[in-house]
């Protein structure tokens, strides 16, 4: 899909932002047809760092000890939790339950599995299960987890998906290349001819079809 669909879409959906108490998301939400999101096979399950990043902040927690601790804390991460920390955290269910709501997680990879045994129902129910920090520096997975959106099947896998793909305050020019990141990534595993429909939005907006 050309990229000035989406940027006639974005113009439309931040002309209704009106004056709100607080800055709205601009969310993208996908609409399919003739796919049985009920296989596992054919659900969607896609993480997008945008190019252009959320326009607001975004917490990071690394589950981490040693040496990665400290260049998760060196890089900025808003909280480093170590082997002894896993079990505080579990048992403080208020914290626990703010970190899930704010928070993107990275791991060690040596720390995965103890994540997984204390934490896994928590954060898995969620989608917030921690990426590993594998193959990359830890600064550069903090900095692609502050900018990383997941697209997922809904509900009992109705045929729709959605995700937040920027804030009403961002340029529309990088609100598009947000848009078109996450457009070619589902349209890779569903191909075009599946999407049925595209829906720009703000928070608080009406949607706006995408011609």
């Amino acid at each position: 899909m050309e990229k000035s669909k989406f940027a006639q879409a974005v113009k439309l959906a931040l002309e209704d932002k009106g004056k709100k108490k607080f800055k709205q998301s601009v969310e993208l939400i996908m609409n399919f047809r003739g796919i049985n999101f009920s296989k596992p096979e054919n659900r969607l399950n896609i993480d997008v760092v945008l190019p252009k990043g959320k326009g607001k902040p975004q917490k990071v927690v690394v589950f981490a000890e040693t040496t990665v601790a400290l260049e998760a804390k060196n890089a900025g991460a808003e909280e480093v939790i170590d082997g002894p920390g896993i079990p505080k955290l579990v048992a403080d269910h208020s914290r626990l339950k703010n970190l899930v709501k704010e928070s993107e997680f990275l791991a060690q990879p040596s720390m995965m599995v103890l994540v997984g045994k204390n934490m896994g129902q928590a954060l898995g129910a969620k989608g917030k299960l921690p990426k590993p920090i594998v193959g990359i520096s830890t600064s550069e997975a903090i900095k692609q987890a502050r900018s990383r959106v997941k697209i997922s099947s809904k509900g009992k896998y109705l045929p729709v998906a959605q995700c937040l793909v920027g804030s009403e305050d961002m340029s529309p020019e990088d609100i598009v290349e947000n848009i078109d990141s996450v457009y070619e990534r589902v349209k890779a595993k569903v191909s075009e001819p599946s999407i049925k429909s595209v829906y720009v939005k703000l928070s608080m907006g009406k949607a706006v079809k995408v011609a």
